[in-house]
């Protein structure tokens, strides 16, 4: 988002998203960024989340971000952070060779998108028998 800071730049805009155990969605905040994403700058939004009166949170989805699971733990010691899905797909097209991703999108697909644990390994098993070589 361009902002007028003394003169205008680009800037990143990170919003929080919070969901309750009833699934009502709220926006918790929004953060420009200043000039790069790391544990200190989650650091001072979680902070400033739980010093407006989050006192707990269940989960944390996230991009992966190095040290962002010590930052959590520190200010909500008992909440489990997890890489976000389509994070994880991504990735997953750095493992691969370029004429595979088709293939390799159609064989992932049933894996993120199962109904249960079960379907989920029972298709990362069909993926792994087809690709576990490659």
């Amino acid at each position: 988002m361009k902002i007028r800071d003394g003169q205008v730049a680009n800037r990143p805009i990170y919003a929080v998203i919070g969901v309750t155990s009833s699934g009502d969605k709220d926006t918790l905040g929004l953060w420009a960024g200043t000039g790069g994403e790391g544990a200190k700058f989650w650091m001072s939004v979680l902070t400033d989340i739980k010093n407006r009166g989050v006192t707990d949170t269940f989960f944390l989805i996230c991009d992966g971000l190095k040290g962002l699971p010590d930052v959590v733990g520190n200010v909500w010691p008992l909440t489990s952070v997890q890489t976000c899905i389509i994070h994880l797909i991504r990735n997953t097209f750095k493992l691969t060779s370029k004429k595979d991703w088709e293939a390799v999108k159609r064989s992932v697909k049933p894996i993120y998108s199962a109904p249960n644990d079960d379907a989920a390994r029972a298709a990362l098993d069909d993926m792994t028998a087809v690709w576990g070589k490659k």
